[in-house]
């Protein structure tokens, strides 16, 4: 899961105050339960709204052997904030939420996750949040815990501008073979879209890296792969 913000579109008065979308394209090796390489499509969005805000994306993987896949996350948050009016704001938190996220993929891969979020003020950093869930998967014995964390911080070099961001994923066990697991992937990406005469911060070009121990919590199986990247932000 993760959460891309390069660019925006800022309509105070209407119901969506803000947006962005994209369109990457990974190619990888070292992929675990699937073929080693493969070639992953996805659309992410975002938003913020009257009420919280908004985050989904879908993947559409096909690996080299001919598997494909598609999963599909929603995360919508509500925020305590902008629903009372009031200012729940303490130290570095900026506001608290009423996290949810529904997790669909082909077969009969699903699971339901409410809990609560917060964002964090880190200096330097575009957005830093926090989520804590319950996790439902009803195709597994328990629910459990999910803690979700998702980042993004801006630099330059020189004259380029370059991002870092990112998203980790901490799972506990939910019996039936599905053990603790943790699912972490920092990107890196600098941005090229002068090279093409497209607009400052439309086009990056760079690498992301799956740190997954227990993937799908399958014990054992950990997967260690990087994975190159671009990124057309048209939103």
């Amino acid at each position: 899961m993760l959460i891309t913000i390069v660019s925006s579109h800022a309509n105070a008065e209407e119901l969506i105050q803000w947006q962005s979308s994209n369109v990457q394209l990974l190619r990888g090796s070292n992929y675990e339960l699937s073929d080693t390489h493969g070639t992953i499509m996805t659309f992410e969005y975002a938003n913020q709204w009257s009420y919280g805000d908004f985050f989904m994306f879908i993947d559409q993987s096909k690996f080299d052997d001919g598997e494909n896949n598609t999963y599909g996350e929603l995360s919508p948050r509500f925020s305590l904030n902008k629903i009372t009016g009031d200012d729940f704001s303490y130290g570095a938190i900026t506001d608290f939420y009423i996290s949810t996220t529904i997790e669909r993929g082909k077969g009969n891969v699903e699971a339901y996750l409410i809990g609560v979020g917060v964002d964090i003020d880190v200096p330097g950093f575009n957005f830093f949040n926090a989520n804590i869930y319950s996790r439902h998967n009803p195709d597994l014995e328990d629910d459990t815990w999910q803690v979700t964390l998702a980042w993004q911080y801006p630099f330059s070099i020189g004259s380029t501008v370059w991002i870092t961001e990112g998203f980790a994923d901490f799972a506990g066990d939910a019996g039936l073979g599905y053990v603790s697991n943790q699912y972490v992937v920092p990107r890196l990406l600098v941005d090229v879209s002068e090279i093409v005469n497209m607009k400052q911060e439309s086009l990056w070009l760079g690498i992301e890296y799956s740190f997954w121990t227990s993937k799908y919590g399958v014990d054992s199986v950990d997967e260690r792969a990087v994975q190159a990247q671009i990124k057309w932000v048209f939103l």
